[in-house]
C-alpha cells in the first residue's frame, strides 16, 4: 500500500512538473477577425510556435464588448495553454461602462505583457467632404445628430473616443457598434458609417489604398506609419488624447514561471527587427514590458477611464 501511495506521489510530481507547454495554447481574441486585435494576434501566434513548440491556435469571440471573450479566459483553467489578446476596451473600460460584469479583469486574469501601443486614427469616409479636421468639425456642426461613428463594439477605446469627441468638441455624432474593426472597417468603406476613431492597424491599409480618408491622430505624436497626418492638438482640438494598447494575458493563478516563461518569449519576439518593423508599419509601438508594469497600467488606467466614462455619460446595463 505504502509502495502505490509513494508511486502516485511520484507520478503526481511529474506531472506537475511537466515542462510547459504542454499541449496547444489557445489565443482567445475579443472581436471579429480583420481587426487590430486579430491582426497582432495571428503575428504572435506565429512565433510563439517557434518560441514554445507548440501549435497557437487563434480563436475569435466577439461579442458585449469584449466580456464574452475575457470571461472564458477568465474561466479556463491557469495553466498557461488559453490566453487572451487583451485589448484596452474590455481591460480598463468596460469595469466602469458595464453596470453588471461578468468578471473582474484586475482580479480574474494575469498580466504578461503589453505587446504594442497604437495609436488611434480618425478616418472618414471617402464621400464625406471634408478633407481635414477644421472641415469635419463645421460639417458636422453643420448637421446635428446626422453623422455616425463606429466601432468594434460598445466599451472599445473606438466608442469611448467618439463620445469624447462629442464632449470635446462639442458635436452629436451616433455611435454604431459592431462585432470588430473588420466588419466596421467595411461598412465604412461601403459608406453606411461616416467615419471611425480606431486604433491605426485596422484602417491603415484602406487608408494607404485611397479608400479612406485620413483625419488626424488622437495621440500626442504624429504616427511613423502615416507622419502627413495631423494629431488632434496640431489640427485645433486641444486635449483630445486617446491611446490604446494590446497585450497578453493569462487566468489568475497561472504559475509564476509560466508568465515568466510567456514574457520572455514576447520580450525576445518584439525586439527582433522584423517584427518590430512589422508592428510599425501597421501603425503602432512595439513594447514588451514586465508583467509588473503591465498590471501597474491596468490600474491607472483604468481609474481614468472611470472618470472619463463619469464625464460623457456613457452606461451600458
Amino acid at each position: 500500500m505504502a509502495l502505490a501511495v509513494g508511486a502516485a506521489t511520484l507520478v503526481g510530481a511529474a506531472r506537475a512538473e511537466a515542462p510547459y507547454p504542454s499541449k496547444p495554447i489557445r489565443l482567445v481574441v475579443p472581436f471579429a477577425p480583420g481587426g487590430s486585435s486579430d491582426i497582432l494576434a495571428r503575428l504572435l501566434a506565429d512565433r510563439l510556435k517557434s518560441e514554445l513548440g507548440q501549435v497557437v491556435v487563434v480563436e475569435n469571440k466577439p461579442g458585449a464588448g469584449g466580456n464574452i471573450a475575457g470571461e472564458s479566459v477568465a474561466r479556463a483553467a491557469p495553466d498557461g495553454h488559453t490566453l487572451l489578446l487583451a485589448a484596452a476596451g474590455p481591460t480598463v473600460i468596460n469595469p466602469s461602462l458595464y453596470s453588471k460584469m461578468p468578471f473582474d479583469p484586475a482580479r480574474d486574469l494575469a498580466p504578461i505583457t503589453v505587446l504594442a501601443r497604437e495609436h488611434n486614427l480618425m478616418a472618414v469616409k471617402a464621400q464625406l467632404p471634408v478633407r481635414n479636421l477644421s472641415e469635419f468639425l463645421a460639417y458636422a456642426r453643420s448637421h446635428p445628430g446626422k453623422l455616425s461613428f463606429g466601432s468594434p463594439g460598445n466599451g472599445t477605446v473606438a466608442h469611448l473616443g467618439g463620445e469624447l469627441l462629442n464632449r470635446t468638441a462639442g458635436l452629436k455624432m451616433q455611435h454604431v457598434p459592431y462585432k470588430g474593426s473588420g466588419p466596421a472597417v467595411a461598412d465604412l468603406m461601403a459608406g453606411h458609417i461616416d467615419l471611425m476613431i480606431d486604433n491605426m492597424p485596422a484602417l491603415l491599409a484602406q487608408v494607404q489604398g485611397g479608400k479612406l480618408r485620413p483625419i488626424a491622430v488622437a495621440s500626442d505624436k504624429r504616427a511613423a506609419a502615416l507622419p502627413d497626418v495631423p494629431t488632434f492638438d496640431e489640427a485645433g482640438v486641444k486635449g483630445y488624447l486617446v491611446t490604446a494598447w494590446k497585450g497578453l494575458m493569462a487566468p489568475a493563478g497561472t504559475p509564476k514561471p509560466v508568465i515568466a516563461k510567456l514574457h520572455e518569449a514576447c520580450a525576445r519576439i518584439l525586439a527582433t527587427p522584423e517584427m518590430r518593423k512589422r508592428v510599425i508599419e501597421l501603425g503602432a509601438e512595439p513594447v514588451g514590458n514586465s508583467p509588473e508594469a503591465f498590471a501597474a497600467q491596468i490600474r491607472s488606467e483604468t481609474a481614468w477611464w472611470a472618470a472619463q466614462v463619469k464625464a460623457t455619460g456613457t452606461r451600458l446595463d
